[in-house]
């Protein structure tokens, strides 16, 4: 089980403290259910792509969950289209999944690994 996402840490103009509370949480939420989760959680300026296929390329997965920072936010969509296809290409086995926020990533990834 994969999580990409934006790294809250790297956005500008942005508390990252409430969004790392909300990802601890959603890792709390993976724990109790026994689903193994990495986190790949990306800078826009460090080449995103690039941070992502090493991910994809670590580990076999069974389902991807992509963020809704990278999926809502209008002038990403071109970096959410590269995330599907990066997944397509190197995890084709895995699921794709969508979370609505950084705590129900379990919720997201178990409509698939179930």
């Amino acid at each position: 089980m994969l999580v990409v996402g934006l790294d809250p840490t790297k956005l500008q103009d942005w508390d990252p403290e409430p969004v790392q509370a909300a990802i601890a949480r959603g890792q709390a939420r993976f724990d109790d259910q026994g689903i193994e989760a990495g986190y790949c959680l990306v800078d826009l300026n460090e080449n995103p792509e690039k941070a992502i296929v090493a991910a994809l390329r670590g580990n076999d997965y069974g389902c991807v969950v992509i963020g809704g920072g990278i999926r809502t936010h209008e002038p990403l969509v071109e970096l959410f289209e590269k995330v599907v296809n990066l997944v397509r290409l190197h995890a084709p086995d895995a699921a794709i999944a969508f979370n609505s926020s950084p705590e129900d990533c379990a919720d997201a990834a178990l409509r698939w690994l179930r």
